[in-house]
């Protein structure tokens, strides 16, 4: 008789300081990854509504420990994000943690969802990983830690909690 392996889930949660610039940079020096510009735009809206719907941005931007540019990188936030509505700021996000730390090293977890920009707390789901993280299932919540509306640039808090096997 064969017997099927029994896969136990973990449960494990993961608090990420989730930072991101679109800091313009001139000439061909290289000043480091929080220098570089982190989010570009790929479409640009097709309309000119307040919400620039249609609007869309690849991100590749750090993971760090805390909400400062200077907290230890533990991976990065690569994906895109689009401005899916056109009567306030609701973002269609679609990311992957990629980790470059520690025990998590060389593993993802892929996030895919809407994200309300200003509602205090967005939840979204975990959609899977891989590596440790593979066939997780999971919700991530973000918060926004600050943002500057000037420059587009935030620092946003995403408490990760996942299942996995």
């Amino acid at each position: 008789m064969a017997r099927a392996p029994i896969f136990a889930p973990k449960f494990i949660i993961l608090s990420l300081i989730f930072s991101f610039a679109t800091i313009s940079v001139n000439g061909d020096q290289d000043h480091g990854f929080a220098l570089t510009p982190s989010s570009i735009e790929v479409v640009p809206p097709m309309n000119t509504s307040v919400t620039a719907f249609g609007l869309v941005r690849m991100i590749d931007n750090p993971l760090t420990l805390g909400p400062e540019m200077s907290s230890k990188m533990v991976g990065k936030a690569q994906g895109f994000y689009a401005q899916a509505s056109q009567q306030d700021l609701g973002l269609l996000m679609a990311m992957n943690f990629a980790f470059i730390e520690g025990k998590y090293n060389g593993s993802t977890v892929t996030v895919l969802g809407r994200n309300q920009v200003f509602s205090t707390v967005r939840e979204m789901p975990v959609i899977g990983g891989s590596g440790l993280f593979r066939f997780a299932r999971g919700y991530v919540q973000a918060r926004t830690h600050k943002v500057d509306l000037i420059t587009g640039d935030a620092t946003v808090e995403y408490n990760v909690y996942v299942f996995h096997y």
